[in-house]
């Protein structure tokens, strides 16, 4: 595919572990509404934060050689934990420019942060790649970088539970040290977390910046898309293509809630395949 520039009618091709990364679609179709889009969701090999670099990249190349075969001008890889272990190696192997989420949701906490003393909330092996810091000391080195992991959150996010007590308690017990360190910008570094937003401005309060790195990879592409002369110029309702590996009705009742104009057949592949 060397054709981009010819053919900015392309969709762009999204994927992430599960549902979260409809975070990711949902800020796309609204900074940019002209695009096409593919959404690959792994339900079936959900989630991947505690799971291997080796396995998580042979999980991305396997979805990004899927992507290609769609013929998808621009790929979004909408998984923090994707982003930090797999992403480096993804664009080393292919031509069709690719962006994650963890670098744009670490210059907008650098932009954010007052006193220097930032959060991290992620999957473990977003926190374990370190990924976080190393991008915000390149800005600021002065930084404090302060990470916690919250695997409960992406279980409770899939049941629904944005707004339970339970959810409540399971933040107060993850997010107690964070504010012992007195931060002031909190990066919700997991596509399900964007969800708990409500909940975790009710705990938190207003004194401490959210980061979405949703929105800011949003921005991201859309530049992008203007740099490569690659934006989707044709006005009108643009296309959603939703793929996952199982459950695709559970995925499709999940979507309606994120994206309900959106959403239309959701197909299952053997993602093993590619």
């Amino acid at each position: 595919m060397q054709n981009y520039e010819a053919d900015r009618n392309m969709p762009v091709g999204v994927f992430d572990s599960g549902v979260g990364g409809l975070t990711v679609v949902r800020e796309i179709s609204r900074n940019l509404p002209n695009e096409e889009l593919i959404y690959f969701g792994d339900t079936a090999r959900v989630p991947y934060g505690n799971k291997s670099k080796e396995t998580v990249l042979r999980y991305s190349r396997q979805i990004t050689r899927f992507l290609e075969k769609q013929h998808v001008k621009a790929i979004v890889v909408a998984c923090n934990t994707a982003s930090a272990l797999a992403l480096s190696e993804l664009e080393q192997e292919i031509d069709i420019p690719i962006i994650g989420v963890v670098k744009p949701g670490a210059n907008a906490a650098v932009k954010a942060t007052r006193n220097k003393r930032i959060g991290v909330i992620a999957t473990d092996s977003t926190i374990n790649s370190r990924l976080y810091p190393e991008y915000i000391a390149a800005s600021d080195p002065e930084i404090r970088v302060y990470g916690k992991a919250c695997p409960l959150f992406v279980p409770l996010v899939e049941e629904g539970w944005t707004k339970d007590e339970i959810t409540l308690a399971v933040a107060k017990r993850y997010l107690g040290e964070l504010l012992e360190q007195e931060i002031d910008t909190l990066i919700m570094g997991c596509t399900h977390y964007p969800l708990l937003r409500t909940l975790l401005r009710e705990y938190l309060g207003e004194g401490i910046t959210l980061v979405n790195p949703a929105y800011e990879t949003a921005g991201t592409l859309k530049a992008l898309l203007a740099e490569t002369g690659l934006e989707h110029k044709d006005e009108g309702e643009p296309k959603y293509q939703m793929y996952v590996s199982d459950s695709a009705e559970h995925f499709r009742r999940f979507a309606e809630k994120i994206l309900p104009e959106r959403i239309a057949d959701v197909t299952q592949i053997a993602i093993e395949e590619y």
